[in-house]
């Protein structure tokens, strides 16, 4: 691990098969830096004795299978990228094992995956028109349960998407110029929303500084 500079190594037996997986966290526990766990006598009490003897293992030993973690979330090898990103979310983890009936043909890390959104290129399209920009730009502030129904509007003329109307929270404001960054076509965005403090009533205009696509 230190060598590859890598965190993590799937485990396998002799017929490739995936049984466990050993990170940089299984070493944090190791009676070797004095950081095994130190517990209360309360928690002594309460913990069961299996419970300890398998801590004890896991700071005490001195094999992979006595360190690793067995059970391993995997990932299929034909599975979508969108697949394995609510598996990392879900288990909360770094990486996923890919798999092949059965046996380990391949490790998914998050750096995978920012490479590959790196690798997604915006497909070459006509520039569409000011009413199509502004149709698509309002089609998805539709969608959006914060955009209030029609409090937030757009308006775009050569390019210029001019965002207009009531926000109740600033983070409304961020959310909307991104919609209208991501629509093909803007090449400008004019922020005029206004905000409104919605226990005083106070509104306040929008900031000087205009967002820019380009």
């Amino acid at each position: 691990m230190l060598a590859k500079q890598i965190s993590g190594l799937p485990v396998v037996n002799q017929d490739g098969v995936l049984v466990g997986m050993i990170t940089e966290g299984d070493f944090l526990r190791r009676h070797e830096l004095d950081t095994v766990r130190k517990r209360s006598w309360l928690a002594s009490w309460l913990a069961s004795p299996g419970q300890i003897a398998a801590e004890y293992v896991r700071s005490h030993g001195s094999r992979v299978d006595e360190i690793m973690i067995s059970e391993v979330v995997v990932v299929p090898a034909k599975a979508s990228l969108a697949e394995a990103v609510r598996l990392m979310e879900k288990n909360d983890v770094k990486r996923l094992p890919v798999v092949s009936e059965g046996r380990l043909v391949g490790i998914l890390s998050r750096s995978d995956l920012l490479r590959a959104l790196a690798g997604i290129a915006k497909p070459s399209v006509p520039t569409p028109e000011d009413d199509q920009i502004q149709r698509a730009v309002e089609a998805e502030l539709a969608k959006q349960s914060w955009s209030g129904n029609g409090l937030i509007r757009c308006q775009v003329a050569h390019g210029v998407a001019e965002l207009v109307g009531t926000i109740f929270d600033e983070r409304e404001r961020l959310a909307a110029i991104v919609i209208a960054e991501n629509v093909p076509g803007v090449k400008a965005i004019a922020d005029h929303l206004t905000w409104i403090d919605p226990y005083f009533g106070v509104a306040l205009p929008p900031p000087v500084e205009q967002g820019h696509c380009e």
